[in-house]
């Protein structure tokens, strides 16, 4: 019996191993111009095909491939970000490659303008993305779907159609800089509301041009595996399809059980797989990407109404739909979906905290600084990793405004942000890992034996508490993912066993070289 399951095993580690591929891309990081909404302006796009494209092209693998994903920093506009460094949300590095985990000053320096690097990825499946996370370049742009394949998807039988054409981004846009943006809102105290919302790339502003809106094509009888990502610089986005429900299987990268809802709210940063069946009479259905997130006051050519696309049959005409733009589906009506219903397929019990963090965000009055527990998070000359190298492994030996927490392998770590009478919501994500979320902000249910596991999760005036192991050793990002406060000091990293992190982690010359590099730049190429 022993021999057969020795053999059983060897037969699927050789098919797996002959199933697996690398998936190598190399794309240009360029300026060129855009119009999404029909306004013109430079933004750093990326070039795999002989053209720009925007939002950036669409990664794709199957499980067990090797996914390596070139970068060429070919940019010049001196009006934005020179320099760039990528984060893959939702593509969890183990400890051994965490190098080239994309995090700006935590797991890496930012490369320069002429210079290139290469991020490699392992074995996982799902729904993310990639975006610069570089101060507030990817609101400029540089961002794009990554989707990883499982051909063994054990909920494939509710789907029949799972491909690029199936993918749908949804996020902010604006006319003007995020450069320049960051100087109104230092100046204001007012981050600036966007310009338009986009999906898959389309949107309009008021008075702008009737730019064409991006198609979803369904063919009557057919069932659709839609992946949509909040690719987002600050807005949520409240997510529906005129006259159709859909069925969430996905949410970060985990399997869900199925639960049908008409309306999600997806926060900046978050995913979900739903499952939407072309039962409806053949014609042209709104799609839905209602963005909130600032004083429309402060910015009159917005009207969030706008922000849409077209699902569009099979046999109806090249027309928009005649219905009226709404934003979804109201009221009972709405079936919105509640986070803390979500059920992960493959159960599992967040385990009981061996450390436990009592959170608070807050904005002092009159200043653009966001602070967790008291501190603005301010990203540190010398990289968090490259600390660790170096010998760091205590609490003392991070600035204070690292926001850095140090806990060994192996133990469970509890975040509790505490109730915030504000309101306000804000979308923190931990970087390569996902938490249990055991309380939803929307609910006061603490659900420890199977709550969802993700990557992205709001807090806000109901508190949510969050549970993470510290099984892989390394410096993990923990932010919020409304990038305007994020860069603004809502941020931290917690750190899994230094000594851990020293013996699994050797970096190659590539990212040696990268912080001599980036320093030696001038200011103006940073």
């Amino acid at each position: 019996m022993q021999l057969l399951a020795s053999l059983v095993l060897l037969a699927i580690l050789k098919a797996r191993s002959a199933s697996a591929a690398v998936r190598e891309y190399t794309l240009d990081v360029v300026n060129a111009p855009v119009a999404p909404d029909g306004f013109t302006r430079s933004a750093p796009t990326l070039v795999l095909t002989p053209m720009p494209s925007f939002p950036g092209p669409v990664l794709t693998a199957n499980k067990g491939d090797t996914f390596k994903v070139t970068f060429n920093n070919k940019l010049t506009d001196g009006s934005m970000r020179l320099s760039t460094a990528i984060d893959f949300d939702g593509l969890l590095s183990e400890t051994s490659s965490i190098y080239d985990e994309g995090s700006p000053f935590v797991t890496q320096c930012p490369f320069g303008p002429g210079t290139s690097y290469t991020y490699g990825h392992g074995d996982q499946t799902g729904t993310s993305w990639y975006h610069s996370s570089l101060s507030l370049q990817y609101a400029d742009g540089l961002r794009g779907a990554v989707v990883i394949y499982d051909p063994e998807d054990p909920l494939a039988h509710l789907y029949d159609v799972d491909n690029e054409s199936t993918i749908i981004t949804v996020g902010d846009w604006w006319h003007n800089t995020s450069v320049s943006g960051l100087i109104s809102y230092n100046a204001t105290q007012i981050i600036p509301v966007q310009d338009s919302g986009l999906v898959n790339g389309k949107g309009r502003f008021v008075n702008g041009p009737e730019v064409p809106y991006a198609v979803t094509t369904v063919k009557t009888g057919t069932r659709y595996r839609f992946r949509v990502i909040n690719i987002s610089a600050r807005s949520d986005i409240a997510f529906s399809i005129d006259n159709h429900t859909m069925t969430i299987i996905e949410a970060d990268g985990t399997e869900t059980v199925p639960m049908e809802v008409n309306l999600i709210d997806i926060m900046p940063g978050q995913r979900y797989s739903v499952i939407v069946t072309a039962n409806q009479a053949v014609g042209n259905y709104w799609i839905n990407a209602f963005p909130d997130g600032g004083n429309l006051a402060f910015n009159l050519g917005f009207n969030p109404l706008l922000s849409r696309g077209i699902l569009r049959y099979v046999g109806a005409p090249a027309v928009e739909p005649t219905a009226p733009m709404t934003g979804g589906p109201t009221g009972a009506a709405a079936n919105e979906l509640q986070e803390h219903l979500l059920t992960p397929l493959i159960a599992m019990a967040a385990p009981e905290p061996d450390f436990i963090l009592s959170f608070q965000t807050s904005m002092p009055v009159g200043e653009t600084i966001w602070l967790l527990n008291g501190t603005q998070y301010q990203p540190p000359v010398v990289p968090t990793l490259v600390k660790i190298l170096d010998g760091a492994s205590q609490p003392i030996d991070f600035n204070k405004t690292e926001n850095t927490f140090i806990f060994p392998q192996n133990k469970t770590v509890e975040i509790n942000f505490l109730p915030d009478p504000t309101n306000e919501l804000h979308p923190f994500h931990l970087h390569g890992n996902r938490f249990f979320v055991v309380k939803s902000n929307e609910s006061d249910i603490i659900n420890t034996v199977n709550p969802i596991r993700r990557d992205v999760s709001a807090k806000g005036n109901g508190g949510t508490i969050l549970r993470f192991t510290t099984e892989k050793p390394g410096p993990w990002f923990f932010h919020c993912h409304i990038f305007w406060h994020f860069w603004a000091g809502l941020g931290s990293v917690m750190v899994a066993s230094p000594e851990g992190t020293r013996q699994q982690v050797h970096p190659d010359k590539a990212w040696d070289d990268l912080c001599p590099a980036y320093n030696a730049l001038p200011v103006d190429q940073q």
